[in-house]
């Protein structure tokens, strides 16, 4: 049986006066921008895990306005030992704003920046496709959650 591994994380997407919120990710190819957000904890409520996550990434507390939508991410990723895991992400993406807080960068964690970036600039930055998926669910809010084209 393959190495299995099944990551649910949460995600807020925060617009504002044409901007987004991003927190820089370090990842093992480098750092790109992505949405402020994570993995749950055993037994943590998607909710409470923006809740924590956004304050952990950028100094802000959120309120939730709505759920976007859930994206899934599958395909193989490298564990240690030099075995390969088959990769099952699940991503619950929510619209917030932030009421709270005061904008800092993450120490010690898995991001090390955060900003509020212009929309017309994203498409400049280096960044995970998270960021365009939370972007597109943002903007056309599809009734069933999902794009309607395969985010992969």
């Amino acid at each position: 049986m393959a190495n299995r591994h099944l990551r649910v994380a949460a995600y807020a997407v925060c617009v504002d006066n044409g901007s987004v919120l991003l927190a820089r990710w370090i990842g093992p190819d480098g750092k790109r921008w992505t949405m402020p957000g994570g993995g749950l904890h055993h037994g943590e409520d998607p909710c409470d895990a923006v809740h924590r996550e956004v304050e952990e990434e950028t100094g802000y507390t959120v309120e939730i306005e709505r759920l976007l939508g859930i994206d899934t991410v599958r395909g193989r990723t490298p564990r240690r030992l030099g075995r390969d895991a088959d990769f099952h992400g699940v991503r619950v993406l929510y619209a917030a704003r932030v009421t709270g807080g005061e904008l800092r960068h993450e120490t010690g964690g898995s991001t090390d920046r955060a900003a509020w970036i212009e929309l017309d600039r994203v498409p400049g930055l280096d960044r995970v496709p998270l960021v365009d998926i939370a972007l597109t669910l943002n903007a056309d809010r599809p009734p069933q959650g999902r794009l309607t084209v395969p985010s992969r």
